[in-house]
């Protein structure tokens, strides 16, 4: 490793605490200004307003959104000031905003991010447990999105002008327009037991005798279950991996050097397969950190919600609705993380790929 590129790296590393920093106190700021926080909910509920809030109270205590409306809690009328400050004490808020924004951040810093108020259980848990949801759509997703359109750009770009192109670029668009949710709920009509037929399951990505299946029974059993959801977050990301391999590879046959090697006489698979190939997938081998990180984590909230799936993006959409401000912060902190290390990772590729692209120090 050159000493520019190990200088690049550190570089980089450092710049990344800074945006964090950034991100998290942005997000703590807003959250602050956002009504209906775990006090206000604790003391609707003491009043036995229980439909004020709408959540369950695991364990006795309040559980759920987290947040202050000016400074100033509805539903304070009524109830004991010294009960209000042991309510303020039991969610941290009988600190001042900045000393908890410092104590999150200490906390963050040695990859603690929390206990939700709603679940009563440590974030790193919640996400541990929605994981192997979120991992098996997004991991096949990107798989299956890249196996399929690199060929099939490739080969739209080899026959560029014909009906095999044609045909292809009418069907990817038309996957592309359809919404994943949309094309879900007429699937689950059709196949999913609606009107007409019960081919694929409704919810979970596993049996209830799951345990009890053989080793070949498991495997097809998890992906029998993840047959809907998977078409769905599919279909429309064909189209843009496919016409960008399609365009670079049409960009790089014009290229001088490729009617060089022509009129070298070298052959034309090898002019295609060893050169224009080579260059072609540059741009798009450099992308697939960023975006296995984001078909990972991300995830479909709809998609989630249509096929009873339980992952992380429901995790936290089900967290911003109920001001899970614990989830919020330590999620939103850990996925920025990954994604700031995705950009890095990215970055580095273009050395791997093309040993032409240099990151030189700045010399003054």
């Amino acid at each position: 490793m050159s000493a520019n590129l190990l200088g690049y790296i550190v570089k980089r590393l450092l710049l990344m605490i800074p945006t964090l920093l950034g991100i998290l106190l942005v997000t703590f700021t807003l959250v602050q200004f956002v009504p209906g926080g775990p006090v206000e909910q604790m003391v609707q509920m003491l009043k036995g307003d229980h439909s004020a809030t709408g959540i369950a109270v695991p364990g006795g205590s309040a559980a759920g959104d987290v947040g202050q409306a000016s400074g100033v809690y509805r539903g304070r009328v009524g109830v004991d000031p010294q009960k209000l400050e042991e309510i303020k004490a039991l969610y941290g808020f009988d600190k001042p905003a900045t000393e908890r924004f410092v104590d999150m951040v200490i906390g963050f810093a040695s990859f603690d991010l929390g206990t939700s108020f709603f679940y009563n259980r440590s974030v790193w848990e919640l996400i541990v447990e929605k994981l192997p949801v979120s991992a098996s759509l997004g991991l096949w997703s990107f798989l299956l999105t890249y196996l399929v359109s690199i060929p099939l750009g490739i080969s739209k770009a080899v026959r560029h002008g014909s009906s095999f192109d044609l045909y292809t670029s009418l069907a990817i668009l038309i996957g592309y327009a359809i919404p994943g949710f949309v094309l879900g709920v007429i699937m689950l009509v059709f196949f999913g037991g609606g009107s007409f037929f019960q081919i694929f399951p409704l919810r979970g990505l596993t049996s209830d005798d799951f345990e009890q299946l053989s080793l070949i029974g498991k495997v097809l059993d998890y992906f029998w279950h993840l047959a809907l959801p998977l078409t769905c977050l599919v279909i429309g990301s064909f189209a843009v991996i496919t016409m960008l391999t399609k365009n670079t590879m049409l960009e790089e046959i014009r290229r001088q050097y490729v009617l060089t090697a022509r009129a070298k006489g070298l052959d034309e698979q090898v002019v295609l397969w060893r050169h224009v190939l080579r260059n072609a997938l540059i741009p798009i081998v450099t992308g697939f950190p960023a975006a296995f990180v984001a078909a990972f984590f991300t995830g479909s909230l709809l998609i989630e919600t249509l096929f009873s799936l339980d992952g992380l993006g429901l995790l936290s959409y089900e967290a911003v609705m109920k001001r899970d401000y614990p989830v919020v912060m330590g999620t939103l902190f850990f996925f920025s993380l990954l994604g700031l290390v995705a950009k890095l990772i990215n970055d580095l590729l273009y050395v791997v790929v093309d040993p032409r692209v240099q990151f030189e120090a700045s010399q003054k």
